[in-house]
């Protein structure tokens, strides 16, 4: 295990500065993306005071168009907020903060990420952008393109966005992940016990894991099928990329709980919508040609080379850990 600290401190120093890069981006998506919705024309014809009411996501409802007094700006805010929350959490805990964590990976090449959650988060949600280029360079050489649901309007678009992390997240790993797990492996029955395994799923007797990684990769493939079951979903080449996606953010959150999957999940929505809006409307182009910026390019190769070194460490320890047993 010696040997395995002293590789980690080795690359210590650019691991740790990518991993605070991505945080610091990750940070001031907050701010970029509240302006974005407030301050900009996003949204065309409409804007911010749009009534919540009135979006698709309500139809077939009684509450369909009808004259209840909450814009699609007001529900943007409390999601807004509630990440945030989320997001002070994971800086502060559940053992260290972030940069205590960060120091110790530079000084003595102790490479915990359970000690700290956004540690978790930016070197997860780096090797599933890798995952997720890998899986579409390789699909787009075998002529499958992943095509996105179409949407009339970027704001609209940019408040489900936001959106779905929360609700995918409290459905597919809280519900269908989180509950059989705990029905599958809990010591003891009271609601207290029930909530902190909920929360952190790594307090449950996890002696055999066989079980839960096929519950893991189970639901991620029904995350994936979600993505394309509808009609107006994305194109079938997203069913791959998406069930990756979701066999990871299980995997997260068996190992450090919900904070650490829900985060993940709005980066890759939130963070990366915030920024491509921003690029749209400071360079007046369409928000497909933003993702074609040198900008976002930038932080698509910063988050590549962070998954390899995420990547790397893995194998590091793995490799030491099997060594140190024999």
């Amino acid at each position: 295990m010696q040997n395995s600290n002293k590789i980690i401190q080795y690359i210590g120093i650019p691991f740790t500065a990518l991993l605070s890069v991505i945080f610091g981006l990750l940070l001031i998506s907050f701010p970029i993306g509240i302006y974005v919705f407030f301050e900009t024309d996003i949204g065309g014809d409409i804007n911010y005071e749009f009534p919540l009411t009135h979006l698709d996501l309500f139809e077939g409802t009684e509450l369909y168009q009808t004259s209840f007094n909450v814009s699609i700006g007001d529900a943007f805010v409390v999601l807004w907020v509630l990440y945030l929350v989320f997001f002070v959490i994971a800086i502060l805990g559940p053992k260290k903060d972030f940069l205590k964590t960060l120091s110790s990976i530079i000084s003595f090449g102790k490479y915990d990420v359970k000690l700290n959650y956004m540690i978790g988060i930016t070197k997860w949600f780096s090797i599933l952008i890798l995952v997720s280029v890998l899986i579409n360079f390789v699909q787009e050489g075998m002529g499958f393109d992943m095509v996105p649901p179409l949407t009339d309007n970027d704001l609209i678009q940019f408040f489900y966005i936001s959106l779905a992390p929360l609700i995918e997240e409290f459905g597919f790993r809280l519900i269908l992940l989180g509950i059989p797990l705990f029905a599958l492996y809990s010591s003891k029955s009271s609601i207290k016990y029930f909530v902190k395994c909920l929360w952190r799923p790594d307090n449950l007797d996890i002696v055999d894991s066989k079980k839960a990684l096929f519950l893991i990769i189970f639901v991620g493939i029904l995350f994936g099928f979600a993505h394309i079951a509808f009609g107006d979903s994305w194109s079938e080449g997203k069913f791959t990329q998406a069930t990756a996606s979701g066999i990871i953010l299980g995997w997260v959150y068996l190992r450090y709980g919900f904070v650490a999957s829900l985060l993940i999940h709005w980066a890759t929505n939130y963070f990366v919508f915030s920024y491509a809006n921003f690029i749209s409307q400071i360079n007046i182009i369409s928000i497909e040609d933003a993702f074609s910026h040198s900008l976002m390019s930038t932080l698509e190769i910063i988050l590549l080379v962070a998954g390899a070194f995420s990547i790397c460490i893995l194998f590091v320890n793995k490799f030491y850990s099997k060594k140190n047993l024999h």
